[in-house]
């Protein structure tokens, strides 16, 4: 059966700056628990359309594969290995990677940016972003993946996205403060 998990976060820093961020394969495995030990073992990458923003940072575009390592669980002696490939790209609105072979039956993911302002207690506007993340997936294994999903997978999900989120906070502020 197919699922959908759903997470926001709200950043205080241009749609471009967290788009190129996001887009760079390089900081997926910063992005991924420690624990997970991930790395990224190969890569092709395929030019995204003529970008309207300078950037001297790698982006990956539509077409481009990878394959990442990483450890399924805490102290595990063994890596899971995940052949991905980005499938849709629109610069500075969102890109989405499918597996094309890994620990799920099915897993596409969409990260989708819009600028989005907030008004503070003292009333002061802050402008930035807000960034949506869907994963629409299938664990394999049928019932028993259903129990699995039911028992650690969606707060895996869960803690994964919320590490991502604290993460994402802090090397963006180091970005910005060079």
């Amino acid at each position: 059966m197919r699922r959908t998990f759903h997470s926001g976060q709200w950043l205080p820093y241009p749609v471009e700056l967290v788009f190129a961020f996001f887009s760079n394969p390089d900081n997926l495995p910063r992005l991924m628990l420690p624990w997970q030990k991930a790395r990224i073992e190969k890569i092709s990458l395929a030019p995204p359309p003529t970008q309207p923003v300078t950037s001297n940072s790698i982006t990956a575009g539509a077409g481009t594969r990878l394959t990442l390592s990483f450890r399924p669980f805490a102290y595990s002696p063994i890596r899971v290995s995940w052949d991905a490939e980005i499938s849709e790209f629109a610069w500075n609105d969102h890109f989405c990677d499918q597996q094309l072979r890994g620990p799920f039956a099915y897993w596409h993911h969409c990260h989708h940016v819009k600028p989005q302002t907030r008004t503070e207690l003292s009333g002061s506007v802050t402008s930035g972003t807000l960034l949506e993340d869907e994963v629409n997936y299938e664990l394999p294994m049928g019932k028993l993946g259903t129990l699995a999903n039911s028992l650690f997978v969606t707060s895996q999900l869960r803690s994964t996205f919320a590490y991502r989120h604290a993460r994402t906070s802090e090397l963006l502020a180091h970005l910005t403060h060079r």
